[in-house]
């Protein structure tokens, strides 16, 4: 085997013992027998110390993902952005260029909507989207390339965002597609749940979790109870694994 044949991925987080990606890769040398490819966990208490990360590994890794909460954090350490990670404000794939650069992109966007789309009706035309970090910026762009309005939820209301006391039965009313993009509800802590009056969901709404562990959230459980369609963030992240693995390989 050639050193050509060794090649190092990893994932870009803090606690991410859990991680999607890890395993999904992994999975994916072996079944391929990409022998000499790995993929590990960067597991950070601080971007700062993303530093001394491609210090000491620069000459070896290929690329990375970006998990919460660094997919803004760390695009100032980057040397260039793709055109959309730029309008999106956020980095969930990092490619280490021939050139040794480091190059942002956002997967994430195109996983959401690959993952969205087979649900959508006539009726689907506007969003709630519960967090304002960087992973709602990639499903916000999303959206507005499938052409849905949506409206953010924050603790806090301002200028382009409601606050979780705000919503109403008007606000499910007009707002057909509810998508959780913050971690409230992940393993280990699966009792957890955003606060919104679930009763208002209806059989004409989607409920999307951008979580995949556990499978069904309680914001998806709630949701089904009123028959709203749902959907994880499992898929997604397959879509968006696939996509970074595209980027990285061209």
């Amino acid at each position: 085997m050639t050193d050509y044949n060794k090649k190092r991925y990893g994932l870009l987080g803090k606690n991410i013992s859990y991680s999607f990606s890890k395993g999904y890769f992994t999975d994916k040398f072996n079944a391929a027998n990409y022998e000499g490819y790995t993929y590990e966990n960067f597991d950070i208490q601080d971007i700062s110390e993303f530093v001394e990360i491609i210090k000491n590994n620069h000459q070896e890794l290929e690329g990375m993902n970006v998990t919460i909460p660094y997919k803004e954090a760390v695009m100032p350490y980057l040397d260039k952005l793709s055109k959309k990670a730029t309008l999106i404000g956020a980095v969930n794939t990092i490619k280490f260029t021939k050139k040794g650069q480091l190059k942002g992109y956002n997967t994430d966007y195109y996983g959401f909507k690959k993952a969205l789309k087979p649900l959508l009706q006539a009726h689907h035309k506007s969003a709630l989207i519960l967090g304002t970090g960087g992973a709602s910026k990639g499903v916000s762009f999303a959206l507005d390339e499938l052409g849905i309005k949506y409206t953010f939820v924050s603790r806090i209301a301002n200028e382009n965002t409601i606050s979780y006391e705000q919503i109403n039965a008007d606000t499910f009313n007009e707002h057909t597609i509810v998508i959780n993009a913050t971690p409230v509800g992940t393993s280990p802590n699966i009792e957890a749940f955003p606060m919104i009056p679930y009763d208002y969901f209806t059989d004409n709404h989607i409920a999307f979790d951008l979580i995949y562990n556990p499978a069904e959230t309680q914001f998806l459980k709630k949701a089904a109870e009123r028959g709203a369609q749902i959907k994880n963030g499992h898929e997604m992240l397959v879509f968006q694994a696939e996509k970074a693995w595209e980027i990285w390989n061209r």
